[in-house]
C-alpha cells in the first residue's frame, strides 16, 4: 500500500535539496503533498514541489482548495509521516513552543502521525543552547530527527548543519515503513 509523505518545508538555502527530496521519495513510490513556509518560498517556487510531486502545494492556511475540509487539519490527518526538511532554527523553535502562525506549524500540531524533522542551518546556529533547548523539547514531545551532515555550508563556514542529501532521508524512511510493516 502506498504510503503518504507530508513534506514541511522551511525557509533555508537548503530549499533546493527538498525539491530533490519530493522527487527521490516519488520515485520510492510514495504519495508527497508539500506544504512551504512564505520564506520556503523566497528560495523555490511552489510549482517546482508541484511538478515533482504531481500534487497540489499548499503554503496560505487559509486557502482552503477543497472547501468540504480544513486543509491544515486534513493533511495532518492524511499523513502516515510528516517530514520538516529542512527544518530551520525559526521552525523548529514554533514547534517547541507550540506556536501555531502559518500552514506549516499549524498542520504540526493537529498532526498525530510520526513526525521527523531533518535540521539544516548555520553550525553556530546549530549549536545554540536555544536551538539545542528546542530539539530537546521536541524529541521529549516525541518528534524524531534526521541529524545534519558535516560539510561546506552556505555561509562558507565547515561545520554540522547541512541538511542531510535526500537520497540518505529516503532511504531512512523506507526503512521505518519497511520496519513498521514488519510489526504488523
Amino acid at each position: 500500500m502506498q504510503k503518504n509523505i507530508l513534506l514541511c518545508v522551511s525557509g533555508g538555502i537548503a530549499v533546493y535539496k527538498a525539491v530533490a527530496l519530493v522527487s527521490k521519495l516519488t520515485q520510492a513510490n510514495f504519495n508527497v503533498k508539500v506544504i512551504m513556509t512564505e520564506s520556503a518560498r523566497k528560495f523555490v517556487t511552489p510549482l517546482s514541489f508541484q511538478v515533482m510531486s504531481k500534487n497540489d502545494v499548499y503554503y496560505d492556511t487559509f486557502d482552503e482548495k477543497d472547501s468540504k475540509v480544513i486543509a491544515h487539519i486534513d493533511l495532518a490527518d492524511w499523513a502516515d509521516l510528516i517530514l520538516v526538511a529542512p527544518a530551520t532554527a525559526n521552525v523548529i523553535g514554533k514547534l517547541a513552543n507550540g506556536i501555531a502562525d502559518d500552514m506549516v506549524t499549524t498542520t504540526l500540531l493537529a498532526a498525530t502521525c510520526p513526525v521527523w524533522l531533518a535540521p539544516a542551518m548555520n553550525v553556530h546556529m546549530y549549536d545554540h543552547p536555544a536551538v539545542k533547548r528546542n530539539i530537546a523539547q521536541l524529541a521529549e514531545d516525541g518528534c524524531s530527527f534526521i541529524e545534519p551532515s558535516e560539510g561546506f555550508l552556505a555561509c562558507g563556514y565547515v561545520g554540522k548543519g547541512r541538511l542531510e542529501e535526500p537520497e540518505k532521508i529516503t532511504q531512512i524512511v523506507v526503512e521505518f515503513f519497511e520496519g513498521e510493516a514488519k510489526k504488523g
